[in-house]
């Protein structure tokens, strides 16, 4: 078949002004973008979410912990039983999400006269799958470790205690399109100061369940 030069210009023409199948170009390249979008806000909302249950985590056990009921004016006794528990209400927060990425560490600290921050003792626990109560495990932090550096300057009061509480953790993302693959770990610090009494003894630490003021 022979075409006009005339017929030529017309074709050239109607091919530019059909429309047919813009929907669908659009669509197959806004999809992936969208998708993007989506799963991106999913994600990052539940790394939000859980953030903030982590911070709430953190106040509730040092908050819980420094409410041990006083043995004397001077001194209140903690036990592996009340810590567990303590540790244990961080499950119920951190509900709908997993607590087994969680890691949770109290500890009291005590402010010397000169100013310098030390850890008294330290307890540590982690979350098994499934579990109703808190495992207890040793502490990154030993006794007689000076942390002044991270306590907030406003805190700082000489002769004084605080109970320091930790969290970390490790938020994996379900796609991992926005956000690492990995995770992110995500942690939060509280301070409190003992309620009932000066100090806080476990396992008689402060030594012979006193309350060092030097």
């Amino acid at each position: 078949m022979l075409w006009s030069k005339s017929y030529m210009p017309r074709v050239v023409l109607a091919m530019f002004k059909d429309c047919r199948g813009l929907a669908a170009t659009e669509f197959a390249v806004i999809v992936p973008i969208m998708l993007v979008m989506f799963f991106g806000t999913v994600e990052f909302s539940s790394g939000v979410a859980v953030d903030r249950k982590v911070t709430l985590m953190a106040r509730t056990i040092s908050d819980i912990t420094s409410q041990a009921q006083a043995s004397t004016p001077q001194y209140a006794v903690v036990t592996d039983t009340y810590l567990q528990n303590a540790f244990t209400a961080g499950i119920a927060i951190l509900q709908p999400y997993d607590s087994t990425p969680a890691k949770a560490i109290v500890s009291e600290i005590y402010v010397d006269s000169t100013g310098v921050a030390k850890i008294q003792w330290s307890r540590a626990a982690t979350f098994a799958s499934g579990a109703t109560k808190a495992t207890l495990v040793a502490s990154s932090r030993n006794s007689g470790d000076v942390v002044t550096n991270i306590v907030p300057p406003a805190l700082l009061q000489k002769s004084t205690y605080l109970i320091f509480s930790e969290i970390n953790y490790l938020y994996t993302p379900t796609v991992g399109y926005v956000m690492a693959k990995d995770g992110v770990t995500l942690a939060d610090v509280a301070y409190s100061r003992p309620r009932q009494a000066t100090c806080l003894d476990y396992n008689n630490l402060p030594a012979n369940n006193s309350c060092p003021l030097t």
